[in-house]
């Protein structure tokens, strides 16, 4: 029975990442249950057996790619406690030019107005996360709480913005002037 259960909740990850891999890709709108099964090797009746629907499905594809950018947020700012590495890695050009892993803010806050209501509390939550972590590392280097969390939503809402306009310029050097540019104006705005 154990044997079971790993199995599903394999097949479960695997649907999951395939699943974060075409939000990235397409959006929501760009989800097909039948793609998404069929690129992991998979029948489309085994959805069901994992995901009650759709909807279900982006709301938890949404965990899953905010957990990726848990994962880069807590390297920069767990012990090593590195806000301008985590700002200098999020706004470099190799996270741009990854279509295939990273923050899923660049990617979906366009749609996340229209997404179903239980992915879109998960994007709010996840936003809230990563703001948080910022403010917590802002409080360490002497920045009280109230100015943290206003400098932390500030902060996000330059990167994510720097980052969604430099993936729409494409590769070229009007993409990497506005990762520097934002680079330049944050580095700015935490000295004060």
């Amino acid at each position: 029975m154990a044997d079971k259960s790993a199995h599903k909740a394999r097949v479960r990850e695997r649907i999951l990442d395939e699943a974060a891999a075409a939000l990235r890709a397409g959006g929501t709108e760009g989800l097909s249950v039948a793609n998404l099964m069929k690129r992991a090797g998979l029948t489309h009746g085994g959805f069901y057996a994992h995901f009650e629907n759709r909807d279900d499905l982006v709301a938890h594809a949404i965990d899953r790619m905010f957990q990726d950018s848990a994962g880069m947020v807590q390297r920069f700012l767990g012990e090593a406690d590195d806000l301008d590495g985590l700002i200098d890695f999020y706004l470099s050009e190799q996270v741009m030019r990854r279509h295939d892993r990273g923050c899923p803010l660049p990617w979906l806050a366009g749609e996340a107005p229209r997404m179903p209501e239980a992915a879109r509390a998960r994007f709010q939550a996840g936003i809230a996360a990563m703001e948080q972590a910022i403010a917590a590392a802002l409080i360490r280097r002497g920045r009280d709480t109230g100015e943290a969390s206003l400098l932390a939503a500030s902060l996000v809402a330059e990167m994510v913005g720097a980052m969604a306009l430099a993936r729409a310029y494409g590769d070229g050097p009007k993409a990497l002037a506005t990762l520097a540019a934002a680079r330049q104006a944050i580095a700015r705005l935490l000295a004060r």
